[in-house]
């Protein structure tokens, strides 16, 4: 098993420089759209990995897909880096420039360029955010249910292959990305997929793109798939006796076909941290928040066979949120639980993980994950995405004391080795980035990296795409 990167030991990675021939050129093109700022830089060479990278040499906002390919052909002609940045809200040291170079900025590119009702599609920019889009197409009664938590970029979503609290029900960005726009490392613009819901045409580039975290090329447009607004929704809240007969329900609802739309786990770390946070009084006990889709009645139906499993294992009566004020706090609180945390411990950093397993291994691998936790002192909190085998454990650590940061990788080491012995995976939605690269060559293997490492040299042969992340190079 090949250890994670520790975040206080990266090694010593040569920056490539930055010649004044293409600085000059960038300058002339982007005016003030071209910034060498420290301020703007720093901002742009920071995610929420535990990672202290310096910053890249300029930051670059483009507006259009053009605008992009114009940067980009400037970066491949003098093999300088390029690195996408959307929302700045990766987990995993996507976005640190740890060979230097250009952050293309997306965030102006913000319009949703055609929106297809009767066909349930839209075509935006990738700068568009989750909840930007959403309240942009709500009058048409559809919806994009993919939900990391962080107010993401879509393209962003894309790049790493996003999931969040809706996945058991709707799937992940690989199942609702239907087309893209890329600009490739050479500065060519292509477009891959259609907007039909299915297509036999050659090879599949769009899922090529989809998870390749920005090492590939860069992607300005994204066509999703939407779905009807449910005509009834319902949230509920039950507490158990423990986290082990929480998951256990949570098994039981998946293998009995409940087509639940959401359900989220949140240990008692957890709950203490958004109750403090967002000024709740939830019990704090280990908890399920669950939400339903469906007509009224078949809504109704999903919840009563939900609660009699709860009941069966020690849940108690459900607490129903029944208005959209109630559903919205309750899921505010679930997503803000990563910086309530964060406040739990002032000054610390986190090292996340979100191993997923086959869902009958889920009980066993988040109890034992959580002993091992225990054990060690460390504080931590654990929520989950477990209708589909996903869940994330929080070490909170003071980042200048190398001995905590050394036992949450070491934790963080054991629990993916207990997900790959489950035959999980290392990562179910956050990526590989920067602190994963090892646990891939462990996940798929060496003759499986060695065909990624391939295709990578084949499409960026300069290796001036986000370089440094998914594999070494």
């Amino acid at each position: 098993m090949n250890a994670p990167l520790p975040s206080h030991h990266l090694p010593q990675i040569e920056r490539r420089p930055l010649p004044a021939a293409m600085l000059e050129a960038l300058q002339q093109r982007f005016g003030a759209r071209c910034s060498t700022a420290m301020a703007v830089r720093e901002q742009h060479g920071r995610d929420e990995s535990p990672f202290d990278v310096p910053p890249p040499d300029v930051v670059v906002y483009c507006d259009s897909t053009e605008e992009v390919a114009a940067v980009v052909a400037l970066a491949h002609e003098h093999a300088v880096p390029v690195i996408p940045y959307g929302a700045g809200s990766s987990l995993e040291g996507h976005l640190l420039a740890v060979q230097g170079g250009v952050s293309i900025d997306l965030t102006p590119m913000n319009r949703l360029l055609r929106v297809n009702p009767e066909d349930q599609t839209v075509t935006v920019q990738a700068g568009v955010t989750r909840k930007q889009l959403n309240d942009e197409i709500r009058h048409t009664g559809l919806f994009f249910p993919i939900d990391p938590g962080a107010d993401a970029s879509i393209g962003g979503m894309a790049a790493t292959r996003a999931s969040g609290t809706n996945a058991v029900r709707y799937g992940t960005m690989r199942e609702n990305v239907l087309g893209l726009t890329v600009v490739t490392a050479t500065g060519e613009v292509i477009h891959t997929g259609t907007r039909a819901r299915k297509s036999s045409a050659g090879y599949d580039l769009t899922r090529l793109f989809v998870g390749s975290e920005g090492t590939l090329g860069v992607m300005t447009e994204v066509t999703l798939k939407l779905y009807p607004l449910p005509e009834a929704i319902l949230a509920a809240v039950c507490h158990f006796p423990s986290v082990e007969a929480a998951v256990t329900t949570t098994i039981e609802i998946i293998q009995v076909g409940v087509p639940i739309a959401r359900c989220e786990l949140l240990d008692v770390n957890a709950i203490r941290a958004v109750n403090r946070h967002d000024k709740l009084d939830l019990r704090e006990a280990p908890m399920l928040l669950m939400e339903f889709h469906g007509s009224p009645a078949s809504v109704q139906e999903q919840a009563d066979t939900v609660q009699q499993l709860a009941l069966d294992h020690g849940g108690e009566a459900f607490q129903w949120a029944t208005t959209p004020e109630e559903r919205t706090r309750l899921w505010a609180a679930r997503h803000h639980a990563y910086l309530s945390a964060l406040q739990t411990k002032p000054g610390c950093r986190c090292v996340t993980t979100d191993t997923c397993v086959p869902i009958s291994r889920l009980a066993e691998c988040v109890t034992e994950t959580m002993a091992e936790a225990d054990a060690s002192g460390l504080p931590y909190f654990v929520v989950g995405h477990v209708g589909d085998g996903n869940f994330h454990m929080g070490y909170l650590l003071d980042p200048n004391l190398p001995a905590e940061r050394d036992t949450a990788e070491r934790l963080s080491l054991q629990l993916v080795q207990r997900a790959l012995r489950m035959e999980g995976t290392c990562t179910g939605e956050h990526g590989i980035g920067l602190h994963k690269m090892g646990f891939l060559v462990d996940e798929a293997g060496a003759g499986a990296v060695a065909m990624m490492r391939t295709l990578k040299q084949a499409l960026d042969p300069k290796n001036i795409m986000n370089p440094g992340k998914i594999f070494a190079a």
